[in-house]
């Protein structure tokens, strides 16, 4: 009997608009919807584990997936060796700086970065759960400052003193605005890829093919 084909997906928002691209695709992913407690699913052609999304890029990876659906903040965190043949443009969102909100917010496309002040300011900290993409981005901006990794809240760092400004993910802004927070720049677009691990495609390239295929159609 022909092995399934193994695919990691994220739990959450993103595993809902990731079923309705593969339906498209014509793979039926609906017994993943229909069961939050199971980890594992035989969707005919397709064997689905679900998974953190921190989690997806690291189960293809290391070869326990085939292939997987991950955000692309957390490849570009992670820098694994992985082929991104298509963004399946889903779970889009922005990476972000925010901090405390000051009586007078900076005007509509002028970065807070540009003040001479932030480039002059002696200890500037910054929070977030992607160091590695700060430090990318800050080194970009010219701009030195301390990184400190936080897991989770966040937004909670500029508003105990713990950092002067942070790095975050947001879709709407709204978690933002209700803590007090602004947005001072881009870092980066987020959406969700499908990421391939490139020893399977050697192995079974006829069959991850054919599901690249039919999702690139599905997308576009």
């Amino acid at each position: 009997m022909t092995r399934p084909i193994i695919l990691a997906l994220p739990k959450g928002r993103i595993l809902d608009e990731a079923a309705a691209v593969f339906a498209r695709a014509g793979h039926d992913l609906s017994p993943v919807l229909g069961d939050s407690r199971r980890l594992v699913h035989d969707c005919g052609a397709l064997r689905v584990l679900v998974l953190r999304s921190s989690d997806v890029a690291t189960y293809v990876a290391h070869g326990a997936a085939d292939a997987g659906v991950a955000g692309s903040d957390v490849l570009d965190e992670e820098g694994r060796d992985l082929f991104e043949p298509l963004d399946l443009g889903i779970g889009r969102c922005r990476m972000i700086v925010a901090e405390r909100a000051e009586p007078t917010p900076p005007q509509p496309g002028h970065s807070a970065w540009d003040d001479a002040s932030d480039r002059a300011q002696a200890h500037l900290r910054i929070a977030t759960k992607y160091p590695r993409t700060t430090r990318a981005y800050l080194q970009r901006k010219g701009i030195t400052a301390e990184v400190i990794k936080l897991s989770g809240a966040i937004e909670l760092g500029p508003l105990t003193g713990l950092c002067d400004r942070i790095v975050d993910i947001t879709q709407t802004g709204e978690t933002l605005r209700q803590n007090g927070l602004i947005e001072i720049d881009t870092v980066a677009q987020v959406s969700s890829r499908l990421v391939v691990n490139p020893a399977r495609l050697k192995l079974d390239g006829d069959r991850l093919a054919a599901l690249i295929d039919a999702l690139e159609h599905a997308v576009a």
